[in-house]
């Protein structure tokens, strides 16, 4: 068995490896470049609903990290936080990409969206 066959045979190794791809969309996710805008507001509401929970994760793993021993401490910060880190990195990338597609679908990129941001 070659090492690459242990990774993917791990769901960890390969949920760690997608979650720190920024470059991987999700499955069916559309095409940014061909996108309608029913579609860019789809994906955004979707990748906001992950970054918000990935970043609720991070905030209850460091809560509990508060009554931890410096040991256990150590070991969660070398390896469940840089995983959600990681996650949620690809997700805040991901949702920066939907936003872009967005404004350009919309046409409020640059200072017309500042005048729309300001009239809300």
């Amino acid at each position: 068995m070659q090492p690459d066959d242990v990774a993917q045979d791990r769901p960890d190794i390969v949920a760690a490896t997608r979650g720190g791809d920024n470059g991987l969309g999700m499955e069916d996710e559309a095409d940014l470049t061909t996108a309608t805008l029913e579609q860019a507001l789809f994906w955004r509401k979707v990748y906001t609903e992950i970054l918000t929970m990935e970043e609720a994760v991070l905030s209850r793993i460091r809560q509990l990290m508060a009554d931890q021993s410096p040991q256990a401490r150590r070991e969660v910060e070398l390896t469940n936080v840089p995983v959600v880190v990681a996650q949620a990195e690809r997700f805040r990338s991901r949702l920066g990409l939907w936003e872009a597609a967005y404004q350009r679908i919309t046409g409020t990129d640059g200072p017309e969206r500042a005048r729309l941001s300001e009239a809300i």
